[in-house]
């Protein structure tokens, strides 16, 4: 098991920018796959980025390839989410999770997740 905290969240105006940071508790993190969800008001959580253990692989969904980057440094056990040319649409909770099995768009395959944090993009 491990614990994630995300943080980074805010209020943005359309064009803008954010880093999200998810740090992780336990020696084990660089175990782990890392992914990034997010959830509007009265949509279904949709993929956003994944990381493999090694953060050799990575995986975007359409609306983030180009404006998204993850990243992670297994030294500090975090994991990062830079979002620049942020949309109105960009605004959800975003959310951390974790796998022991390979990276995956698919968020049934996450075992633990963080409470989520706010990002909110102006128009």
């Amino acid at each position: 098991q491990v614990q994630l905290v995300e943080s980074g969240g805010g209020l943005v105006q359309a064009g803008g920018s954010l880093r999200l940071s998810c740090a992780a508790s336990g020696r084990t993190f660089s175990s782990y796959a890392m992914g990034w969800f997010r959830q509007a008001p009265g949509k279904e959580r949709e993929f956003v980025a994944a990381i493999s253990w090694s953060g050799g692989l990575t995986y975007y969904a359409d609306s983030a390839k180009g404006r998204f980057t993850i990243s992670r440094d297994n030294a500090k056990n975090t994991v990062y989410l830079q979002m620049n040319s942020l949309k109105p649409e960009d605004t959800a909770v975003y959310y951390c999770a974790a796998t022991i099995r390979k990276a995956t768009k698919d968020p049934s395959e996450y075992d633990n997740w963080g409470q989520g944090t706010q990002v909110t993009v102006s128009s």
